[in-house]
This record gives C-alpha cells, structure tokens and sequence, in this order.
C-alpha cells in the first residue's frame, strides 16, 4: 500500500502545510513537493492529481483522526462520558495541528462534487459513532427516546464543525478546547431526558 511508504507520509504531511498556507488552487504540485522534499515527478508515483493529493490528504488525516476517537470514546461507559470525550477530543486535535483544522474547515469547502462525496465516505464512521452515543444516551434514559436520530448527529456535528470553523477564522486567538465544556452542556441539556 501507498501510505505505508515514507515518502508517501511526506508528501501528505507537506501537502497539508502547503495547501494551509497557500490555499488548495494555489498550491501547485511542485510547491508540495519542494515542502516534501522530493522530485516533482515523484509526486505523481503516488497520486495521479493535486485533487487526488487533497482526497488523501483527508482519508490519511481524518482517517487517523477519527480512529483515536472511536478508541477513546469506547473504553468509556456512560453515553454523557462518551459524548463529552468526542467533543474535546475533536476541538483538541484540530487545535493541535493548525494546518490540517484550516484545509478541513475551509479548503475542503471549496471542493467539487466528487471530492464531497470521498470526505462523506471517510466521515461515514465518524457519524456512525455519533449515531451510537445517541442511542446508548437514549436506552441510558439520560437523553430522551423520541430523538431524530439523524437530525441530533447533524445538530451535534454541525456545531462541533462551526465552533472550529469560527476558531479557525479568529486566527486560533482563543483556546479550542476550553470550548468543550459548554459546547457539551449546550449540547446534553437539548438532548436531556429530565425535562
């Protein structure tokens, strides 16, 4: 597989800068492959495109991302516990790489219909866990049994998503994950069953 050679790593970590500082449609290919460190050419040993370098960029990035969510909300017990874990452990790892919470939360934006359609396929688990923690709060009777499943993860993704975009667009002047706790009782106190 591609992504198990380091020169691939290499390219997908200077990708990620480039595309962060210069913006995905003016980061050209030899630019990435400068910050890489390797041959233009080389480049294309492991991508057929800059779009295809964008996709994998996101597969590779939130792959990781999301797969250190899914181990830290499943060691937990509670779906309150759960939910709070998924919450500062997304603001925490955009917070941590700068880079990748800019190319996520406003190049990607800018992609074509297929590149939106590979982003939903690599954030299908993401939902999936989403989904989960409200059906586990749901049988726990702490979040109440009548939700629009689909509806609640959109609500709950959607805020985690703008609360970074808007991080993003102040510059990171504040600190992201101070932010979990409110967004948490924000988010429990809608969803709460004690009402």
């Amino acid at each position: 597989m591609r992504n198990k050679k380091p020169k691939y790593n290499q390219i997908i970590e200077a990708a990620v800068a480039v595309i962060a500082e210069n913006g995905y449609h003016a980061s050209q290919v030899s630019k990435i492959a400068k910050k890489a460190g390797v041959a233009d050419g080389t480049i294309y040993l492991y991508f057929k495109n800059k779009e295809d370098i964008l996709i994998s960029v996101f597969e590779e990035k939130m792959g990781q991302f999301i797969e250190k969510i899914v181990r830290g909300t499943s060691q937990l017990d509670s779906a309150d516990d759960k939910l709070f874990t998924l919450i500062e452990m997304h603001f925490r790892q955009l917070s941590e790489d700068h880079h990748l919470a800019i190319v996520t939360q406003l190049e990607l934006r800018q992609s074509n219909t297929k590149i939106r359609l590979k982003i939903n396929q690599v954030l299908r688990p993401y939902l999936i866990v989403i989904d989960d923690i409200i059906k586990e709060g749901a049988r726990e009777k702490v979040f109440r049994d009548n939700l629009n499943i689909q509806l609640v993860r959109q609500m709950i993704f959607g805020t985690l998503d703008e609360v970074v975009t808007n991080w993003v667009m102040k510059e990171q002047k504040y600190d992201l994950v101070q932010q979990a706790w409110e967004v948490h009782a924000f988010i429990t106190h809608g969803l709460s069953a004690n009402k």
